[in-house]
Formats: structure tokens, sequence, C-alpha cells
């Protein structure tokens, strides 16, 4: 062997760092330029939502000004607002609030509502889901049947009957006017995840390690929450982020009609609803809260396409 075929150790190849699913999703998304968007504009909102007492600059439902004044137009100049009223950027609604730290606080609302029914139907929907993917039979039929019979309904149409039928005996246990709302929007969004789990196990139980397990005799308790059921999760983590905002808009639809989060306190459903009145005088109050839902749904949507094409191996190969 002649010596210039003999490469320096410090210039042969390297071994590559081995690499995880994890890494290269997290590495997918941030390169995803619909994710870096919705990453960015829900980053801004939890800052919002957390340190919304220290951000908003007054109370949100204490009456401002002194003078009885309501309807304040918003302050839109760049160098300094009108000398009556200097301090309220957004305006005042028609109790005399001001409409910006309203807004603020209603972050702390929508995005508690979008998470906490997302979970709910999430943990649900999976449970039926998993269990009725692996049993098959006559109880995967009934089950499936029953959420046939759900996702006929028109969601927000259900929600709201089964807020009218649990908003007598909630008020009635002195607990919050907003749980039945919670409720009724993680209920109707059950269907929906329970037959995306319940596709993914039918194909999952199928493969071969599944089937290797199975003749090990591996427990089927263990093999569907231990093998199964976390092969089968991908799918279900794109459409909850999707749901969040669904979950937002049916709260903000709810809060519109008043069976929602209840005045004074803030919510930018019920904010819309309230103002309803003066889309033509005071068009300020409808369209801050407006397009406060708007650019929070509009986040989670992209961020959720981003989640979908950074989950997708094919677009990698």
């Amino acid at each position: 062997m002649q010596t210039a075929d003999v490469l320096p150790i410090s210039t042969q190849a390297r071994p590559k760092a081995p690499s995880s699913l994890f890494r290269d999703v997290i590495r997918r998304l941030l390169r995803n330029r619909s994710a870096q968007a919705g990453l960015i504009i829900l980053g801004a909102l939890l800052i919002v939502a957390i340190f919304a007492p220290l951000i908003a600059p007054h109370d949100p439902i204490e009456f401002q000004d002194p003078n009885g004044q309501v309807r304040t137009p918003p302050c839109i100049h760049l160098f300094g607002c009108a000398a009556d009223q200097p301090e309220y950027l957004f305006g005042l609604d028609s109790n005399g609030r001001d409409l910006l730290s309203r807004v603020i606080y209603g972050t702390q609302v929508s995005l508690f509502i979008g998470l906490s029914t997302v979970t709910f139907a999430i943990v649900v929907g999976t449970l039926i889901g998993a269990l009725s993917g692996y049993a098959g039979g006559w109880f995967d039929n009934i089950i499936m049947r029953f959420m046939d019979v759900l996702l006929a309904f028109p969601s927000l149409l259900l929600a709201i009957s089964l807020v009218a039928i649990l908003r007598p005996v909630i008020l009635e246990g002195n607990l919050s006017p907003l749980i039945p709302a919670l409720f009724a929007i993680g209920f109707v969004s059950i269907p929906a995840y329970a037959r995306i789990v319940r596709a993914s196990v039918l194909s999952i139980k199928e493969q071969d390690f599944v089937s290797a397990d199975r003749a090990l005799g591996v427990s089927p308790g263990r093999l569907l929450f231990h093998r199964i059921l976390p092969n089968a999760l991908t799918p279900l983590i794109v459409q909850g982020t999707l749901g969040i905002a669904t979950g937002i808009l049916d709260a903000a639809a709810l809060g519109f009609l008043g069976l929602g989060q209840q005045p004074p306190f803030p919510e930018w459903g019920s904010m819309l609803g309230d103002e309803r009145g003066s889309v033509l005088n005071a068009p300020h109050l409808l369209i801050f809260p407006g397009l406060a839902i708007m650019v929070t749904v509009l986040a989670f949507n992209l961020l959720g396409d981003g989640l979908r094409d950074a989950l997708d191996p094919r677009l990698y190969r």
C-alpha cells in the first residue's frame, strides 16, 4: 500500500451523530415558514396572557372615565392622542371600560378555553377510539354508530343545546358559568378524535411487531397502550392543534350568544355580542375583539399546517 493512499486520522469521516424522530420533527418545524409565523404569534399571545396584569393599562372591569364618557374612539395618532382622551389606545366601550385592557385579559380566557377543551376531547376521544379499534366486533359498531350520530348534528347547535341543559344545574351549584361552555365545546369535538385514533389503531394492530408481541404473550392492555397507541398519535397532534382554533371560534360564538363567559368579565365573543348594536356608530368596539379572534385562530392554523408538513416523512425523502 502506498503512503499517499492512507488518509490522516484527522481527515477521515467522523461518524454522524444519531438522530431521532423528535429532533427531526422539531428541525423541520422550525424551518417551515407557516410554523415560524404561527409560533411567533402564539408566543406573543402567551406573553400577553401570562403578564396581562402588568401589560394592561387599566382594570378591565372598572368604569374608567370620570366625566362619564362612553364609546370613546381609539387613539390612532402617531404622535399623541386627542387632548380629551390621551390614554385610551383602543378607546372606551359602552360601559366606559378600557377596551385595550379587556382585549388583553380576553386572551387569558380564549387560550384557556381552547387548550382545556381540546385536552378534554383528546383524552376522551383517544380512549374511545383506541378501545373501539382494538376490540372490534359489536363493541366497535356500537361506539362508532354513536359517534356518527353526534357527527350528524351541527357542532355549534349541539353545543348550544348542551349549554342550555347544563347551565341551570351549574348555576344552582354556584359554579363558574363558563363550565357548561367548556364541557359542550369539548364534548362535540370527541367524535373527530375518536375516529382518527380508531383508524390509526386498526392499521397499526395488523403490523408485524404487534403480531410478534401478541405471539410472545404480551397482555392486551400493554399491547394497546404501550405498543399500538404511541404509534397512532401523529395525526392526533395535528388535529389537536387545529382543534384549538375551532374551540376558540366555538367559544366566541357561544359568548356572542350570551352562553359563554358572563359580563363583566372580558371574553372576545361576549364583547362582540355586547357591542353588536354599535357596529355603525362605534365600529372599533367590534373590530379589535374580532381582530384578536382572527389572529389567534390564524396562528393555530399556521402551526397546524407546519406540524402536518413536519410529521410527513414523504416530504423530506
